[in-house]
C-alpha cells in the first residue's frame, strides 16, 4: 500500500480537529473534511469520519450496485466500500494507490468511501452553508445537504443518510417523502 507522505500528518490532524469539534457548542462552527473526486470537491462532517487510509485492494460482491465496489477487512470488520464518482453518476473510479478511503460512520455502521485525494479540513459556520439550488439535476443532487463557499470553488456537502438509500428513496427523501429502504450489502 502506498501512502501519500502527508497521510500520517493529516490523521494527527483530523485527531486533532475532531476532539476540539466534541467539545464545541452546538452553535458554532462546524467541520468538514474536503477532498476531491476529479475536480469537484466534497465533503463530510467530520465528527462522521473515524478514519482516512491509502487505497489497498477489495474483495467484491456479486449483485450489488456499481457503486458498491465491494468490502475491505479492516481490523476484524467489514466494511462495505462506495464509489462516490460511480454514485453520483459520473462511472466508476479507476483505483490506483493513490486513491484515498475515507471511513465514515452511517448509522451505526462503518462504510468507506473512495475518494481521489484528502485536501483539507474546513471550518464553517452553519450560516455559511448554503442550500442546493433546486434546479440541481443530476444522480448526485439527491445526495448533498448544501454548498460551502471557499476560495478554491465550492465543496458539496453530501448528506451521509442517503448515500445508501435506493435512488427511488433519495428522490423521495429529497422532494420532502419519507423513505425507509436502503441497500443491503
Amino acid at each position: 500500500m502506498t501512502k501519500s507522505p502527508a497521510m500520517p500528518d493529516f490523521a494527527q490532524k483530523l485527531a486533532v480537529s475532531r476532539e476540539g469539534n466534541a467539545k464545541r457548542p452546538a452553535a458554532s462552527q462546524t467541520q468538514f473534511i474536503s477532498f476531491a473526486i476529479g475536480d469537484d470537491q466534497y465533503g463530510v462532517d467530520i465528527m462522521a469520519v473515524r478514519e482516512i487510509k491509502g487505497w489497498s485492494e477489495i474483495v467484491r460482491l456479486p449483485k450489488q450496485p456499481d457503486y458498491m465496489r465491494g468490502v475491505l477487512n479492516l481490523r476484524g470488520t467489514i466494511v462495505p466500500i462506495v464509489d462516490l464518482r460511480c454514485r453520483f453518476g459520473q462511472g466508476l473510479t479507476e483505483t490506483t494507490p493513490l486513491n484515498i478511503v475515507i471511513i465514515v460512520q452511517i448509522d451505526d455502521r462503518p462504510v468507506g468511501l473512495i475518494g481521489d485525494r484528502v485536501l483539507d479540513i474546513i471550518s464553517v459556520q452553519p450560516t455559511e452553508i448554503q442550500p442546493m439550488p433546486r434546479t440541481a439535476q443530476g444522480a448526485a443532487a439527491g445526495f448533498l445537504s448544501g454548498l460551502v463557499p471557499q476560495d478554491t470553488g465550492m465543496v458539496a456537502l453530501i448528506d451521509l443518510s442517503h448515500l445508501l438509500l435506493s435512488s427511488e428513496s433519495v428522490h423521495e427523501a429529497a422532494s420532502g417523502g419519507v423513505a425507509d429502504e436502503t441497500i443491503s450489502n
